[in-house]
């Protein structure tokens, strides 16, 4: 027998007393905490994994009176907007602001009356905190879906950039004095990283669907025209949201170049940091995971001389649980085959990236992804890219010269080759346990 236990009261009735509490309550959302709206349509439209400086790519440290423009791409648009800054590999406070949004009007320049402030809780200048990011209030601003937004921000003091994304083919630009607002960037020195930002999100005012493409430097990019928004999960995002019944899905990049599944390694594990890149994230539907191919290429390398070759099945293992972890959050999640990699990084410092003992392993993995059933659906992005009449391989139109990544081309064939009616009828609930 189930027995109800009631507090006791001095109200009249439970009704009145309901009602006394939503009236106590009702405050706390008031107008004058923006913060607090409840809103349905808040997703992020743009994303890159934070990471590390590993100071060989990127600067180490900015002067004092810094000013830094990133361009982003986004996906889906909207009519408000928030950015997210991360200090999350920091070791002390960074101090940043003024920190403005505008419309990219191409390379350094912003289009005319679209800057804006943003302000922290109020205020223009934010602390970012060792090991923390921070989200900006939310602004009106029209984002048009796959448009290009500029995010510029002022460094005061002398800062490490301790938290960066290494890969962003994407030119920022860095300016001496405060030129946060300026139409273009004095005499900017130009660097192909991400600083201290880690997403871009947007109001749509309906529930958005969201798409995470996770996975190392084939996913982030790698060898694709700067500043061409090339990148595989890119085109998929202009399969998505061009005009049409199809516009209004997220897609979300994950990637960092080097990545791995079960070691750090250029960036922290995918074991470690997806909680934090995947299921933080809102309104994800779907994940298209690709990665694995550095678990097995790093070993006996410049990247890793003294690495131990992994089994198929510690990938393997590492794949079940980024399974597990996220059909617990009720989304589906793709599996993508390693790519083809025969005589990969050949003749470089990491010759030995590609052996016929590592070959074997990647078809090892690859036969489970295709059969397993584990995950909830394959894109064959190895059969997509691999020469015909030589299956190690990549095909030379597809190949951007080092034999691992493709060029631009090869990313538009790793898009199409995703089944966009999968990822449309469905609202990522499980159709059934598999155990997994």
């Amino acid at each position: 027998m189930k027995h109800r236990f009631f507090a006791r009261t001095s109200c009249g009735a439970l009704a009145a007393c309901t009602a006394a509490l939503l009236m106590l309550v009702a405050p706390l959302a008031s107008a004058d905490r923006p913060d607090a709206e409840a809103r349905d349509g808040w997703v992020a439209t743009w994303t890159a994994s934070p990471d590390r400086n590993n100071n060989i790519t990127t600067p180490q440290n900015f002067p004092a009176a810094t000013t830094i423009r990133q361009i982003e791409h986004v996906s889906v648009g909207g009519d408000r907007v928030r950015v997210r800054l991360t200090n999350e590999f920091g070791t002390a406070p960074v101090t940043v602001g003024p920190v403005h949004i505008a419309l990219s009007a191409g390379g350094a320049k912003i289009a005319p009356n679209t800057d804006r402030t943003l302000t922290f809780g109020g205020k223009t200048t934010v602390t970012l905190y060792a090991g923390a990011p921070i989200l900006s209030d939310p602004i009106d601003m029209r984002l048009a879906p796959l448009s290009d937004v500029a995010i510029t921000f002022f460094l005061p003091d002398a800062t490490p950039a301790y938290t960066v994304h290494q890969l962003a083919v994407q030119n920022a630009y860095v300016s001496s004095g405060d030129n946060t607002a300026a139409p273009d960037q004095p005499s900017p020195h130009k660097y192909t990283n991400r600083f201290f930002l880690s997403a871009i999100l947007t109001d749509t005012d309906r529930p958005t669907p969201a798409v995470v493409t996770f996975g190392d430097s084939i996913t982030d990019g790698y060898a694709s025209t700067v500043d061409a928004n090339r990148r595989w999960p890119d085109n998929l995002s202009a399969r998505l949201n061009s005009a049409g019944p199809r516009r209004g899905y997220a897609v979300l990049n994950e990637g960092i170049s080097g990545n791995r599944v079960v070691s750090d390694g250029a960036g922290v594990s995918a074991l470690a940091r997806y909680d934090r890149d995947v299921l933080s994230q809102s309104d994800v539907k779907w994940v298209i995971f690709l990665e694995g191919i550095n678990d097995i290429g790093w070993p006996n390398t410049a990247l890793d001389p003294s690495g131990r070759v992994v089994s198929a099945e510690e990938i393997i293992d590492g794949y079940r649980q980024i399974i597990a972890r996220t059909h617990l959050r009720g989304i589906k999640i793709i599996g993508g085959t390693l790519t083809p990699f025969r005589n990969a990084l050949q003749g470089t410092a990491n010759e030995g990236y590609w052996t016929p003992q590592k070959e074997a392993i990647r078809h090892a993995v690859n036969h489970w992804i295709r059969t397993s059933g584990a995950f909830d659906a394959v894109v064959d992005f190895d059969a997509v890219l691999r020469d015909p009449a030589h299956a190690n391989d990549m095909q030379a139109v597809y190949d951007s010269g080092d034999h691992l990544h493709p060029n631009d081309a090869g990313y538009v064939a790793m898009a199409n080759a995703i089944d966009l009616s999968l990822l449309l009828r469905g609202n990522g609930d499980r159709s059934g346990d598999r155990g997994d």
